[in-house]
């Protein structure tokens, strides 16, 4: 069976933070042949763990490339390398998804008001707006 997984079961599975839930998404991912992580899934549990766990950009990074190399996991693979990468540089998961989805669709520039994405981005494509 392949099974697609919301973020609340992938943030219950990963903290442990409630013994029945934990338990259950535990079954239910252990269970399953094929995990299927949408990016934005992964986006989001990224935030959930900053923001309401107060994790540490590399743990989680660490986190996530344990269990996408620990399962048979299908999801976008190079967005998701792309996400790393920059969390793993202290930037933002979902950052470096949109940087790449930019990159991916030929776009001439990314226009943002995040500095930190600018600085990280390493690339001259991305602009930062209203700078100057």
């Amino acid at each position: 069976m392949r099974l697609a997984v919301d973020t609340n079961v992938l943030v219950r599975f990963l903290t442990w933070d409630d013994e029945h839930q934990s338990t259950l998404a535990a079954e239910a991912i252990e269970a399953a042949e094929a995990i299927v992580l949408s990016t934005v899934v992964l986006c989001e549990t990224v935030w959930v763990l900053r923001r309401s766990y107060k994790l540490p950009h590399r743990e989680i990074a660490a986190t996530l490339r344990d269990l996408i190399e620990s399962r048979t996991v299908e999801l976008d693979r190079p967005a998701v390398e792309a996400g790393l990468t920059l969390l793993e540089r202290g930037g933002d998961f979902a950052d470096g998804v949109v940087l790449f989805d930019a990159r991916r669709a030929r776009a001439s520039r990314l226009v943002t008001f995040d500095r930190s994405l600018r600085r990280l981005a390493d690339s001259e494509r991305v602009e930062l707006l209203g700078a100057g």
